[in-house]
Order: structure tokens, then sequence, then C-alpha cells
């Protein structure tokens, strides 16, 4: 029995492609790229060398991975095409399986592009550490050895920063202001849970963590009003815990300073335990002063009274502990976001656009930081009686 060559219902079986007409693509093109109309591409125009030093790694990278991507991608479309069915290859070869200078190609040039990938990466890993120091401004000048660096302390808090110049001794909420061409050291920490401080504009993005200390190091070469926020999800005011970063020049940053000292208001431990209360949507808010070592006492967890650095403890476990009679020595050592170390009060998180009232400031926190460290969780509050609601907790 013989097959005919060409069946009868073989017409039937044909797919006819109809031509799209060249207007109407055009007409589609523009709405194709509707999407990408929101995106805001400052990570590849940034103000700053060290976000553009990351801008040309990503570019170099993405090019390097193209050299295998686009041919594969091409040959797999010409080689669907010429050995088509209908096209009746002549080097066509049903029983084909291997080919030494193919092999070659193929392993070869991925190979070479690896290399060149982490040679790439190697470099720009220890050039781009934001714990070292930045060595220039940009790509022609050099950072002088006798230029001064700007320090800026960052708390992260929850859901707003806390930015502290010691130096300039001020510190503001959500709004964070250096000169232009200046190098900036950003010590990082967070009072709560762990965020990420990322200014795209600026570098790239560093977690700040509790009872921990991250270091970026910065510059700004173009003045401008740019975004910082949290790149990292951290409760129910996340997506609000954005902050502006104004690069400016330096007499524009003298006049922002003098702004900031006209304040009058004063960071003390009582406002920064107030402060650190959860809130979303919090104002620009300026500080003409800032206690001593505030940042110190944010990142060892003891800025509210009667709790014990946590540099303190480590260093007492370091030297062989306080002895067995340190069993029964629990003061100040809750860290659990209790503002009210006495009491043990939890607060209730600030509505938004409020910073909630802390329990620190109710009459069981009006006690001697010894007193209330001495208390422990349950203990029999003898000497407030407006506190009898919570004994034996």
């Amino acid at each position: 029995m013989s097959i005919p060559k060409h069946p009868s219902y073989a017409g039937f079986m044909t797919a006819r492609l109809v031509p799209v007409p060249a207007a109407f693509l055009r007409r589609l093109a523009p709405l194709l790229l509707l999407p990408l109309g929101a995106c805001d591409w400052v990570v590849m125009s940034p103000s700053g060398d060290v976000a553009m030093q990351q801008r040309d790694l990503i570019v170099i990278s993405t090019l390097l991975m193209l050299l295998i991507i686009l041919p594969v991608m091409a040959m797999t479309i010409w080689f669907a095409w010429r050995y088509r069915e209908k096209a009746q290859a002549k080097d066509y070869d049903p029983d084909w399986d291997h080919s030494t200078s193919l092999e070659l190609l193929i392993w070869s040039a991925p190979l070479l592009i690896i290399i060149a990938l982490g040679a790439i990466t190697w470099t720009s890993t220890h050039l781009l550490d934001p714990y070292r120091p930045i060595e220039r401004l940009d790509a022609d000048r050099k950072v002088e050895p006798s230029a001064k660096r700007l320090q800026v302390e960052v708390v992260a808090l929850d859901w707003k920063w806390l930015f502290i110049y010691p130096e300039l001794g001020i510190a503001t909420v959500n709004e964070l202001a250096a000169p232009v061409d200046q190098p900036i050291e950003f010590k990082i920490t967070s009072s709560t849970l762990m965020n990420s401080f990322f200014v795209p504009a600026l570098a790239g993005q560093i977690y700040a963590m509790p009872g921990m200390q991250t270091v970026l190091h910065a510059v700004a070469n173009k003045p401008g009003d740019f975004e910082g926020f949290s790149a990292n999800y951290s409760g129910a005011g996340f997506s609000n815990m954005r902050f502006r970063f104004r690069a400016m020049d330096q007499a524009g940053f003298d006049r922002w300073v003098a702004q900031v000292r006209a304040s009058n208001a004063r960071l003390d431990r009582a406002a920064y335990v107030k402060l650190e209360q959860p809130s979303e949507k919090v104002p620009p808010m300026y500080f003409a002063g800032v206690e001593p070592k505030l940042f110190h006492a944010a990142l060892n967890m003891c800025a509210q009274p009667g709790k014990r650095c946590m540099d303190e403890v480590m260093m007492t476990d370091m030297m062989g502990g306080a002895g067995k009679e340190s069993a029964r020595d629990t003061r100040g050592l809750r860290h659990d976001g209790t503002i009210d170390v006495g009491g043990y009060h939890p607060v209730e998180p600030g509505k938004k656009g409020e910073i909630a009232q802390p329990a620190g400031m109710t009459p069981a926190a009006e006690r001697t930081p010894a007193a209330q460290g001495n208390e422990a969780p349950g203990q029999k509050d003898t000497d407030h009686s407006g506190h009898h609601g919570h004994e034996g907790m």
C-alpha cells in the first residue's frame, strides 16, 4: 500500500499567515512602551560617583551576557527557519551527533564571559566596598588627603529615619542634606527591625540592623532633591518609610544648617524614646541640639532609662562574667522595645502622622534608673499605687 506524497486533505491543514500592515505596527509601538512611562531611571542616571560606578557595573555585566544571549536567540530563529520541512536543506543530516569545533565554540565563549565577569566582580567588590573610604570624587578628581568627611549617624525607626550630625550638633527626621563634592560617611543602625538604607542617586543600599553598625561611604556630584527609602520590608508603615536627600553647594548647606538650628528643639533621650515609637508619614523634623553619645545609646539599645548597654554586657561576658551573684541581676537587660522598664507597659502604635506618647513618660518611669533596672518582669510595684493594675504580670 502506497501513501500519497501529497494527501488530498493537506491543503486544509495549512495555516495562512495574514501580513500585518507596517502602519499598524508603527501606531502600536508607542503603546508597547507605555508601561515603562512610570519607571524611575535614577539608578541608571545617578548623581553620585559611587552610584555611577555601580551603574557602569550593571551596564558592563549586561553587555557581556548579551554577547551570549543575542547570538543564541538569533541562531534559534535561524536554525528553525533554515531546517524547516519545506526548506529541504541540502546539508540536513538527521544522524549528526558531534562536532569538535562546535563544542569548542559552545564552551569557550561562555567560559571567557564568565572569566571576564569574575574579574570585574572581584575588582568592583573591593573598590566599591561600602566600608572603604572613597578615593575619588568622580572619574577625573581624587579626594584630597586633607579633605574632611561629613559624618552622619543614621537610625532606622518605625517608620521613619533619624539623621544625627555629631560634628554639627544637630539632627533631623526624614530629611538628609549634604554638600556637593564632599565625601560622606554614614554610620547606620536600627532601633527595632532590620531595614535597608537606600538612596539610589547616591550609592547602593546597605542594611540597618538593631544592635549592629554598618558603614557607607558616598559622595554627591550634582545638586538636587532625591528620594531615599527603606528597601527591606519592616511592617505596616514600610511603604511610607521615605525621606528626602538634598544635595546642595556649600553655601546652601550652611543655610540649611542654620535653618535646623533655628528650630530650638533638642533631641535628648526622653525625646528619642518618644520619637522611636511607631508612626507613619512623619513630616521632616529639625533638632537644634543632640544629647552627646545618643547614637551610641541607640546602637547599644540603651537609650531608655535603666537599660544596660550591649557593649557593657559584652565586655562583662568577655571578662568572664560577673560571678554567680549575677544570675539574678537582670537590671536593664530587657531589650524588647518596652519603654517603661519599671512597669513594662507596652505602647500602642501611633496613628498615621503622629508619634505615640511613650510609656517612659508615665509615673513609673520617673523613678531613678537604678530603681527601674532592679525590677524584673512580674516584680510587684510597691512604690507607685498608680500601677497596681500591672502587678503580677
